[in-house]
């Protein structure tokens, strides 16, 4: 018959054990495995495991809790417990004894999913073979299962921040092989889920564990190379879905988008501008728009393009104009726009990361000197653009640097009835810095900065260094700064 046999405990109670020291001999046949065990998959006990429990039985106490049928789940050990149950099937034949095994019975985790869970987790995330997707999932559902008091602790205990249950359900998106190329590149739960959030972008995987090695190469555990990657991929991603929506507009309304033709094949389609009416009229979207061969691309912007697919076929004539071969100044033109296109991208991307920054700063318990000089001699020498952005009285920014709640709705006369004297200071870097990001807001600003404008971008590098490599500037702000950069070859 199965059995519980009270015996006196073998070894060391630990944190775990402290509410219940005691270790008992159970009959292994009662032990299923319990529903909130972390590992779900290469959960059978292997040969080598089997062989070594026929010869000596389990050596390692597994934890259990009470089940309401009698039996107990295992949320430590179950491979070891399948291990003597197989064992044990063939004792008798074999001349070897029928064991027990030794478990601690855990009844305080009864009803206590998410800390059992957690426990469970932190038993075989360090055991060879538990996989990064079990990981995460179980990150995900015993943090969500847990008390406040428990969740604080157990972020502790597993290293990672406030929002891990989310993250964690985040990167579970994720394919196998990417999580384990995460993993191993050194990817914490963070990085991981916002790998997880631009996966599709072209060559995502790749830039940010190159940006990870930089900012590891590094050395002061900063991750500004991270951020600007980051928000790099995420105003691609945004470019893309821009793209996507354009095109599904275009299929609802049922106008055909047209590709792009095959090598060696003519393209008969023409923009509209390009093109007359018999009469020789203008042709416009609304005159055009019940022509058969109504269509349109989409431009760098994603804008639509009408074209007639087969002007010939349709009775439209072509404007008259002098073809010009496309000359070496032309292709030029065409890369300059490209990289105008990209740079006004990269520019509104950086203002992602560099808000962040500011924030941080500006929440400081103390702000950094250099960001309170540079605010005092603003407020003192009110430059144009300073004093331009007072006029305008635009507060939400300041209110999102400040921590407001609801930034947007923000009564700053009440935050400065409640700010400490303390924070005084770091409320008028928030100012002046609002100010600032208010001056370098248009895309265009990285082409022709000011020295102003310089100054402030170089002002947060350098405290971004100071602060242990955290915020860097992107590649187009450095490029745009880089005239302004002092001469420390003179």
């Amino acid at each position: 018959m199965a059995t519980a046999v009270s015996t006196p405990p073998t070894e060391p109670a630990t944190h775990e054990e402290e509410d219940a020291p005691q270790i008992v001999l159970l009959d292994p046949a009662l032990v299923v495995r319990d529903e909130c065990n972390a590992r779900e998959e290469d959960t059978e006990p292997d040969e080598d495991l089997i062989n070594s429990v026929k010869e000596i039985g389990v050596e390692e106490t597994i934890s259990v809790r009470p089940r309401p049928d009698g039996t107990y789940g295992a949320f430590k050990g179950w491979r070891r417990a399948q291990a003597q149950q197989i064992a044990n099937t063939t004792a008798q034949e074999d001349g070897r004894p029928v064991r027990r095994i030794k478990a601690h019975v855990r009844e305080d985790l009864v009803g206590r999913d998410g800390w059992t869970r957690f426990l469970s987790l932190v038993e075989n995330k360090h055991r060879e073979g538990m996989s990064e997707r079990d990981i995460l999932k179980s990150q995900e559902l015993s943090l969500i299962a847990m008390s406040d008091v428990e969740r604080r602790q157990a972020t502790k205990a597993l290293s990672v921040g406030r929002n891990a249950a989310k993250q964690a359900k985040a990167a579970q998106k994720l394919d196998d092989a990417t999580l384990r190329r995460a993993t191993a590149g050194g990817m914490d739960l963070e990085q991981t889920a916002q790998l997880a959030e631009v996966e599709n972008v072209r060559g995502a995987e790749r830039r940010l564990l190159r940006a990870l090695e930089r900012d590891h190469e590094d050395g002061n555990g900063g991750r500004g190379h991270w951020d600007q990657e980051m928000a790099l991929l995420k105003a691609e991603q945004a470019d893309a879905d821009a793209r996507t929506k354009a095109e599904e507009n275009l299929k609802t309304a049922d106008i055909p988008l047209l590709g792009q033709p095959g090598y060696g094949q003519k393209d008969p389609s023409k923009p509209l501008a390009a093109l007359t009416t018999g009469l020789g009229n203008p042709l416009t979207e609304d005159n055009h728009k019940n022509c058969p061969g109504h269509s349109a691309r989409l431009d760098d912007e994603h804008q639509p393009v009408w074209h007639c697919s087969d002007p010939a076929a349709y009775g439209h004539k072509v404007r008259p104009q002098p073809k010009k071969p496309r000359t070496e100044e032309d292709e030029a033109k065409a890369e300059e726009r490209r990289k105008v296109i990209a740079c006004n991208r990269a520019w509104k991307a950086a203002a992602g990361p560099r808000h962040d920054f500011v924030t941080r700063l500006v929440r400081q318990k103390t702000l950094p000197d250099a960001a309170r000089v540079f605010a005092q001699e603003v407020v003192l020498t009110l430059p144009v653009f300073y004093s331009s952005w007072t006029d305008k009285r635009e507060s939400e920014t300041v209110a999102r640097f400040l921590g407001v709640k609801e930034p947007e709705h923000a009564d700053l006369a009440e935050t400065a009835v409640h700010l400490p004297k303390a924070r005084v200071v770091n409320a008028l870097f928030a100012h002046v810095a609002a100010a600032c990001e208010h001056d370098i807001r248009e895309p265009k600003t990285w082409s022709n900065l000011t020295v102003q404008q310089a100054r402030y971008l170089l002002l947060l590098e350098a405290l971004g260094q100071d602060d242990n490599g955290s915020y860097r500037l992107s590649e187009v702000e450095d490029q745009a700064v880089a005239r302004h950069r002092p001469d420390t070859a003179a």
